[in-house]
């Protein structure tokens, strides 16, 4: 009977570290970070017509800093 429970509790913890490594691997791929990194650009950078260019210039930098920030690459 111990041998059952020890049995399921491997099984158990052996299934949740497999879908938990694969939900990782999933969630880190570059493709997905850059998904996630291009939406939160797109919210920083919203287009209004009537916004004047100096203001429309440093909210354009601050998007692309963010994104280039979110992506991992370092600027200077």
């Amino acid at each position: 009977m111990n041998y059952f429970k020890a049995a399921r509790l491997i099984i158990a913890f052996s299934s949740l570290s497999y879908l938990s490594l694969t939900f990782l691997r999933n969630y880190n791929s570059p493709e997905n970070i850059e998904k996630r990194c291009l939406l939160k650009f797109e919210k920083d950078f919203k287009n209004h017509l009537e916004t004047p260019r100096e203001e429309l210039e440093q909210l354009l930098d601050f998007a692309d800093n963010n994104y280039f920030k979110c992506i991992g690459i370092i600027q200077f």
